[in-house]
């Protein structure tokens, strides 16, 4: 016989309220989340051009991506541009943040300025950057009294986008740290002072090691971010100069919605999706053992 009474009432009451306030979040996420993976997932196996009947290819799809030299261009400058975004924004992020830590004149102004681009539409950001490196008319190239082909030199195009990411995307990095920063106890960095530790050492030896929850959760998502960027690179080159700037998400776009070869294009998402749930468990399995979770 299963055991009854009151306890058992309050425990099954609490349950159901606890699930009653879960619920909205659950139906978000499977609406939002799961359901259009399973979605990507089914028309990876097909051949559909939102037209005609779709036709079951199966892992055909996969095998031709696989081995197109497009796919695998793209995958190159996708790696690239991580390569170029990521450790930038970290170290600028972590930089500023240790600034404002100090509560210097004019920080509070400084943390709303940091966090605009963030806020901002991508798009938007993307075209008026577009403008500020046009080698005719724009701002840069005026400051700087030269003509300089910013986003059609095949050399410069893919760091010129990779400069306006980091701009876009600090002020979110430095938050973070910020946040991280002020959960440190300030006992910590007297100790380390009263034994002699200079700034570089206090922050080599105690701030960045109990900065590793931070820098986790920061590295993740900027990485899941950098990858699927598609709204800049779409804004400022639109993949060119000769595909420098084609990185994974246009390709995509390019593929579903001027090819109309969506079962390539879904096939094109499922394996970036493996990729990146490989990528943030490599991360996951390099900071468990390296992180603090709690000080004592």
């Amino acid at each position: 016989m299963s055991p009854s009474g009151p306890g058992t009432g309050r425990r099954r009451r609490e349950a159901l309220a606890g699930y009653a306030f879960v619920g909205p979040s659950l139906i978000g996420v499977v609406g939002f989340l799961l359901v259009p993976v399973v979605v990507v997932i089914g028309i990876s196996l097909f051949r559909w051009d939102l037209v005609s009947p779709a036709r079951f290819l199966g892992l055909d799809n996969y095998a031709t991506i696989l081995t197109d030299p497009a796919f695998g261009r793209s995958l190159l400058v996708t790696a690239s541009f991580v390569l170029l975004v990521v450790p930038i924004e970290i170290m600028l992020g972590l930089f500023l943040a240790v600034l404002l830590h100090r509560r210097l004149p004019g920080s509070v102004v400084f943390r709303v300025i940091f966090a605009l681009p963030w806020i901002s539409a991508p798009l938007a950001l993307g075209v008026v950057w577009k403008w500020i490196f046009d080698p005719s008319d724009g701002a840069l190239n005026a400051l700087l009294g030269h003509r300089i082909e910013w986003l059609s030199s095949p050399a410069l195009a893919l760091p010129s986008v990779a400069v306006v990411s980091v701009w876009m995307h600090v002020g979110y990095v430095a938050l973070f740290y910020l946040a991280g920063l002020a959960g440190i106890p300030e006992q910590y960095h007297e100790a380390a002072r009263i034994d002699g530790a200079g700034s570089g050492q206090t922050l080599w030896r105690i701030t960045l090691p109990l900065l590793r929850p931070t820098t986790f959760f920061v590295l993740t998502t900027n990485v899941i971010t950098t990858v699927q960027t598609f709204d800049t690179v779409y804004a400022m080159t639109q993949g060119g100069p000769a595909g420098r700037t084609d990185v994974v998400a246009s390709l995509i776009y390019k593929e579903a919605f001027t090819s109309f070869r969506m079962g390539r294009a879904a096939s094109m998402s499922v394996v970036l999706f493996v990729l990146l749930v490989a990528v943030t468990l490599a991360q996951q399995q390099y900071f468990r053992q390296r992180i603090t979770y709690e000080i004592a």
